[in-house]
């Protein structure tokens, strides 16, 4: 269908649906294609999740459970922080995933900093050793770590949860070549000007390295939040629980009410959606610069 426009000195314009053209059927099928996606990505996620807004009595699963809530209720949440103690578990967490966040960011810098810099002995051996940190799983050495941390006096504590994960491997490697992907010709430039080690770190290498430093606080701070099994292994006394070890309990505390769960559920993907929303930008910044080699 071709509509007609007429202009201010009465030439008459006909303008073509945006549909009739191939780059616009292209389009159309793109964001279809998107929507499509997002659907098969967020569906399994979002369907269950609306049963905690679902009002008592109302069948969650099963033949006569609906998508959308039939009487919408925030009851479940009611319920949640009314007999649980789940806020002490959320700043448990949000203890935890600070701790992490301060370490990882502090010591991953740092120690990326050092393996970047060339012309000091045993460099390439220390690079090795960071490196096969990455073929060990956590379970090999979940033992031999929980008696350290015995030994130590942290075990049943949050200092205990966190302390095991306070740096990680894979963290140091992408600052390492976040730092390498400085251009030599600035560093050269800040040497004939003067600057210092320190300087030039502070100065020029860390703002070129925004967009990794958000990468390793973001998933830093997703690691230590979604964390269950260490937690399970040193936690004993209900006043340390974290958020997860909070939600294993849900079930066994209320049977077969899968609303509170899966208000449990959305209590638990807040905190880590309100994150990615702040810091999404550089996070997206910091996988572009990723095309780095460690």
């Amino acid at each position: 269908m071709t509509t007609s426009v007429t202009t201010s000195d009465g030439t008459i314009l006909h303008r073509r649906p945006w549909y009739s053209s191939s780059r616009g059927r292209a389009l159309a099928l793109h964001y279809v294609a998107l929507v499509v996606v997002l659907i098969i990505l967020i569906g399994p996620l979002v369907v269950p999740l609306l049963g905690a807004f679902k009002g008592p009595g109302e069948a969650v699963f099963g033949a006569n459970s609906t998508i959308l809530p039939r009487d919408p209720s925030l009851a479940a949440f009611g319920e949640l922080f009314e007999k649980t103690d789940i806020v002490r578990a959320i700043g448990n967490s949000l203890f935890v995933c600070l701790l992490a966040v301060v370490s990882h960011l502090v010591l991953a810098t740092l120690g990326g900093y050092m393996l970047s810099r060339k012309g000091w002995r045993g460099r390439s051996l220390l690079l090795i050793l960071v490196m096969s940190a990455l073929i060990f799983p956590f379970e090999a050495i979940m033992v031999s770590l929980f008696a350290q941390v015995r030994e130590m006096g942290f075990y049943d504590s949050l200092i205990g949860v966190w302390l095991p994960g306070m740096l990680g491997p894979f963290h140091v490697l992408l600052m390492r070549a976040s730092f390498m992907a400085v251009p030599d010709e600035i560093e050269d430039a800040a040497l004939l000007d003067g600057a210092g080690e320190w300087k030039r770190f502070w100065t020029i290498f860390l703002p070129q390295t925004k967009g990794a430093l958000t990468i390793v606080a973001i998933t830093s701070f997703i690691y230590a939040w979604e964390d269950y099994l260490w937690p399970l292994v040193v936690v004993r006394s209900d006043e340390n629980f974290t958020m997860m070890l909070a939600l294993a309990q849900l079930q066994s505390a209320f049977g077969f009410d899968y609303r509170v769960v899966l208000a449990g559920a959305i209590a638990a993907l807040v905190p880590v959606m309100i994150l990615f929303s702040v810091a999404q930008k550089h996070f997206f910044s910091g996988l572009q610069e990723g095309g780095i080699k460690f």
